[in-house]
């Protein structure tokens, strides 16, 4: 392993050093700050590992002795490996190249490939289906994934559909987490504890099922890939990202866009509307659409501006709300109103046996920021690494617990929204232009699109009344069969 490092590039180290942070592993002299802490004389003050000398990164990463941490940096030194055999490929062979291949090999040579693809297939419960990434099947199989949060903190498969290249369906099985779950998230996934009674199908059923498809090379195309290999606990060699192969003409390095931008700019259609849940199916189908738009040369790479600036007008919508969850039921909305700072509405979500979750929604971004801010607790990252909060309180009634308060944006994105917003005048230094439009009453709604959206608002809160109301019936007609059976 020593000489493996030493000859290893400086960037495949720092990558290797950044994977040590993300997933918090610990040598002999524990993480990496603390490593730091006692190495040199710089310490902590340059923590960052692209600013660090080879020397450092071999130095910290030589602390690590046990078996699946030396197991887990072999698989990030195979990642890069594979590359450059592909890369080497394309140099000696650029006729042989078949466009399905062109389009692995892109995802594969994407900067955050390693960091998202480097699966720790070696451990129990995984499976993998690699052979050799230098195959020329053109066989697709387009996948998507819904997972839950589970009580032990870890992510469970719930829902899996996949589709192929002609979108037919091989695939599409709600999946039995068998332990206790803690968060369906079904504001996301569109998944409630009603969907999983009498399901018998298993994460080993759902994994024997993708080896048989993905047998033969076939090519798996998703987006954002690595969440559903990760959910599935499935290393696969040859896939194509639909989150990689896109890009920003002005800015290539920039954020991932997201599927229904894609669908947006390069399809022509909504994805899905503002505030519905995933829809596992469709998601999968639009992934196989992307790829096959990009193949039969209907579209090219680049997303254009006007669709990214309609992106980021939803993210803004996005960062004037924080999702709180793990309230304890017992908490009423108006004692929300104390815990939680600031002036702002609720939006419900789904219960659960003992907590229940909701959006609180401010009028912009800043407010939320604000009275995340000012949240007592200390910040974390929640499963999608977004800040977030443990907030314990304790209320005049002498009722005391705890919750989570989320942002629903990254700390990076706010950020670009804020200079976004600056940088269109709609924001001056001193920031009298925010207490104008925040002092004075707010004026009747005239904007046509506007009354769109709130009609939009209007019949999405009917669609989940219905489904509510069916899973009241659903709950009245097993209880009744309870009933009965009790009575015989």
């Amino acid at each position: 392993m020593d000489e493996i490092i030493d000859s290893a590039k400086k960037e495949v180290l720092v990558e290797m050093v950044k994977l040590a942070q993300k997933k918090e592993m610990a040598g002999s002299k524990g993480q990496w700050k603390d490593f730091l802490k006692v190495y040199d004389k710089y310490g902590t003050s340059l923590s960052d590992p692209s600013r660090r000398n080879i020397d450092s990164l071999n130095a910290f990463l030589r602390t690590f002795t046990e078996s699946d941490d030396l197991k887990f940096f072999k698989k990030v030194l195979q990642c890069h490996s594979d590359r450059d055999k592909v890369e080497q490929l394309k140099k000696t062979s650029p006729d042989d190249e078949t466009a399905e291949e062109k389009l692995v090999r892109l995802t594969l040579m994407h900067p955050q490939y390693p960091v998202d693809f480097c699966f720790p297939s070696y451990e129990e419960e995984w499976v993998s289906s690699k052979k050799s990434r230098i195959m020329k099947s053109t066989k697709m199989l387009g996948v998507d994934c819904e997972m839950v949060l589970c009580e032990d903190g870890t992510e469970a498969l719930v829902k899996v559909c996949a589709v192929d290249r002609n979108l037919q369906v091989k695939l599409d099985a709600v999946v039995n987490p068998n332990k206790a779950i803690a968060d369906f998230r079904t504001e996301i996934t569109g998944m409630s504890a009603i969907d999983l009674d009498g399901v018998t199908c298993s994460l080993p059923d759902v994994q024997k099922s993708m080896k048989k498809l993905l047998s033969h090379g076939t090519i798996l195309v998703g987006h954002s890939l690595h969440n559903d290999l990760q959910a599935l606990k499935v290393d696969h060699a040859r896939v194509i990202d639909t989150s990689y192969i896109f890009k920003d003409a002005n800015r290539p390095t920039r954020k991932k866009p997201s599927l229904s931008l894609l669908c947006k700019a390069k399809l022509g259609y909504e994805l899905r509307k503002p505030g519905n849940p995933h829809n596992c199916l469709d998601d999968a189908c639009a992934a196989m659409k992307l790829v096959l738009a990009r193949l039969e040369g209907r579209v090219d790479d680049l997303i254009p501006e006007e669709v990214k600036e309609l992106d980021a007008r939803r993210k803004e919508m996005d960062a004037g709300r924080l999702f709180v969850h793990r309230i304890p039921v017992n908490v009423l909305a108006k004692d929300l109103q104390i815990v939680i700072p600031g002036n702002f509405t609720f939006q419900m979500k789904i219960n659960r046996k003992n907590t229940y979750s909701a959006f609180a929604i401010f009028r912009n971004m800043e407010e939320a920021n604000e009275a995340f801010e000012n949240l007592e607790g200390d910040i974390e990252k929640d499963s999608n690494g977004r800040p977030q909060k443990l907030v314990k309180f304790k209320l005049d009634s002498g009722l005391s617990g705890s919750l989570c308060v989320c942002k629903t944006c990254h700390d990076d994105s706010v950020k670009q929204l804020k200079s976004n917003k600056r940088s269109n005048g709609d924001e001056d230094i001193s920031g009298s232009l925010k207490k104008t439009r925040t002092d004075q009453p707010c004026e009747p709604i005239q904007d046509t699109n506007q009354c769109q959206v709130h009609l939009e608002v209007i019949q999405r809160l009917k669609e989940e009344l219905s489904h509510r109301d069916q899973e009241i019936s659903s709950l009245n007609r097993i209880i009744a069969a309870l009933t009965r059976k009790q009575g015989l």
